[in-house]
C-alpha cells in the first residue's frame, strides 16, 4: 500500500507540473526570449529597441484580440488582413488633412460593420464554414479595393494618423496606448460581462447555449463584428506607421493573428482563451521577428524560423487538446 502511494505521488506531481507548465508556460517564454535577445545582441534590450517592439507589436496585437473572440466561438477570420488594407486605402482616399480623420473613421466603420455582418451571416445563417466564409470575404475586399484604386492606390496619410501610428509619448508609442485601452475594455467585456459568459458558453457547447436560451447566432455575429472592427483600427494604425499605402498593407496578419492566439492558449476548437493570452502570443511573434532581424538573418531563414514557430504552435495546440480530452 505504501509503495503504491509513493508511486502515485511523483506521478501526481509530474501531472501537476505539466498542467502548470501548459497553463502558464507562455508567460515564461516571453521573458526567456527577451533574455535570449539581450544575450545575442546588446542592442535588443536598449530602451529604443524595446519601445520599437511596442510600436511594431500593437497592430498585430489588436488584430489578435479580435481573432480571439472569433476563435472562442469556434471560428476563424481570414479577412482581417484584407480589412486592414481596405482601411488603409480609405485613410488615403481623402485630402490628407486632419479634418478628414472623422470621415475616415466613419467610412472605415461602415465597411468594417458590413464585413463583420457578412462574415457572421455566412457562418451562422448559411452554415458556411468559417474558413470558406472569411476567405470569400477576403477575396471580395481585395477585388473591390483593386477596382477602386485601379491597382495603384495613392494619397497621403493624415498627420494625426501618422502620430497615432508612429509617434511616442515619453518613449511609449501612442498605438500601444490605444492597444492598452482596447485590451482593458474588451478584457472586461470578455471576462467580466454577461455577454462574455455567453461567448464562452456558445464556443464551449452550442447545445448548452441553446438550452440556456442564448441566441448563439447573434453572439457569433457580434464576435465577427468585433474582429472586423479591430482589424480596421489596426489597418488605420498601420497606415500611420508605414506612412504610405498599397493594396497589401497588413499582408500575413491573418495567419500571424491565428498563430498568436494559438500560442497564447486560445483554443481552435472554441470555448477557451483570454485577451492576455492573445497579447502574449502576439508579443512572442514580434520578439522573434525582431531578434532574427537584429542578427541579420537572411529573409529565407526568417521565413523558415516563422514556419518552425507555426509548426511548434500547432503541435503545442494538438498536445493540449489531446491531454485535455
Amino acid at each position: 500500500m505504501s509503495g503504491s502511494a509513493e508511486f502515485a505521488r511523483p506521478v501526481g506531481a509530474s501531472w501537476q507540473a505539466r498542467a502548470l507548465l501548459g497553463r502558464y508556460g507562455i508567460a515564461l517564454v516571453l521573458p526567456a526570449l527577451l533574455g535570449l535577445g539581450g544575450v545575442l545582441s546588446p542592442a535588443f534590450v536598449s530602451a529604443g529597441n524595446l519601445s520599437n517592439l511596442l510600436l511594431q507589436s500593437a497592430p498585430l496585437a489588436i488584430v489578435a484580440i479580435g481573432q480571439s473572440f472569433v476563435m472562442i466561438v469556434r471560428g476563424l477570420d481570414l479577412s482581417v488582413a484584407s480589412m486592414m488594407a481596405t482601411a488603409a486605402v480609405v485613410a488615403t482616399s481623402f485630402s490628407g488633412a486632419d479634418r478628414d480623420v472623422p470621415g475616415i473613421f466613419a467610412v472605415t466603420a461602415v465597411v468594417a460593420i458590413a464585413v463583420g455582418l457578412l462574415n457572421g451571416f455566412l457562418v451562422t445563417k448559411r452554415r458556411v464554414s468559417p474558413f470558406l466564409a472569411t476567405l470569400a470575404t477576403m477575396i471580395l475586399l481585395q477585388g473591390l479595393r483593386f477596382a477602386y484604386t485601379q491597382g495603384a492606390p495613392s494619397g497621403n496619410v493624415p498627420p494625426l494618423l501618422r502620430v497615432l501610428g508612429s509617434a511616442k509619448l515619453y518613449g511609449i508609442p501612442y498605438n500601444a496606448l490605444v492597444l492598452l485601452g482596447l485590451a482593458v475594455v474588451l478584457g472586461i467585456v470578455l471576462h467580466r460581462s454577461a455577454f462574455g459568459r455567453r461567448i464562452f458558453i456558445v464556443g464551449g457547447n452550442p447545445v448548452t447555449g441553446r438550452l440556456f436560451g442564448i441566441r448563439s447566432d447573434l453572439v457569433t455575429i457580434a464576435c465577427y463584428l468585433i474582429s472586423s472592427a479591430l482589424a480596421a483600427v489596426a489597418g488605420l494604425i498601420l497606415s500611420g506607421y508605414v506612412g504610405l499605402v498599397d493594396n497589401w498593407v497588413g499582408q500575413g496578419y491573418e495567419l500571424d493573428s491565428i498563430v498568436a492566439c494559438v500560442v497564447g492558449r486560445v483554443s481552435l476548437s472554441g470555448g477557451r482563451g483570454s485577451i492576455l493570452g492573445a497579447l502574449t502570443g502576439a508579443a512572442v511573434i514580434v520578439v522573434i521577428a525582431n531578434e532574427v532581424l537584429l542578427l541579420g538573418v537572411p529573409i529565407q531563414a526568417q521565413m523558415i524560423i516563422k514556419g518552425v514557430v507555426i509548426v511548434a504552435a500547432a503541435a503545442l495546440y494538438s498536445s493540449r487538446e489531446t491531454s485535455s480530452g
